[in-house]
């Protein structure tokens, strides 16, 4: 089905964007320029929330753990990893006793794919950081707060 007439196109712009040779990819390499840029100026706190102090480079990236890195730094994106690492390792330890409920081993398992995606989403997207987007950062925090009171539930439920 590739070598389909209607498929050239997109075989075509697939292969630029792997190439680097469409506009798109080369001002996705150029924000990543500007951000590891921006990093290595400001690497432990970063900037904050009100935009770079330079002229010469800006906070807007396609990736959200880069802008973490821009505007809190590189010990806010430890403690934003450490957080979801005992999120995670909360539901693993509760996974063993979800597992063996009907009811909640799919809600449990459930909440925590949910926050996996969201956390792989973001290393091609910005929503879930950006205070722009209010509404998806609620989403993001609703998701975690959900896999934990998930992780919670199997305990009650244990007993």
């Amino acid at each position: 089905s590739l070598l389909l007439p209607q498929t050239q196109a997109y075989l075509q712009r697939f292969v630029e964007a792997f190439t680097a040779s469409d506009l798109s990819t080369q001002m996705r390499i150029g924000e990543y320029t500007d951000s590891l840029r921006l990093i290595s100026r400001y690497p432990i706190f970063g900037v904050g929330f009100t935009g770079t102090p330079d002229i010469d480079i800006y906070t807007d990236v396609a990736n959200m753990y880069l802008i973490m890195a821009n505007q809190i730094g590189l010990v806010g994106v430890a403690i934003f990893l450490m957080a979801m690492s005992g999120v995670f390792l909360y539901g693993l330890h509760t996974w063993r006793i979800a597992k063996h409920d009907p009811e909640l081993d799919s809600i449990h398992l459930g909440y925590h794919a949910a926050l996996v995606t969201a956390l792989v989403n973001g290393a091609a997207d910005l929503y879930f950081f950006r205070l722009d987007f209010q509404p998806l950062i609620t989403l993001f925090w609703l998701t975690v707060a959900l896999a934990l009171a998930s992780s919670r539930l199997a305990l009650v439920k244990q007993g």
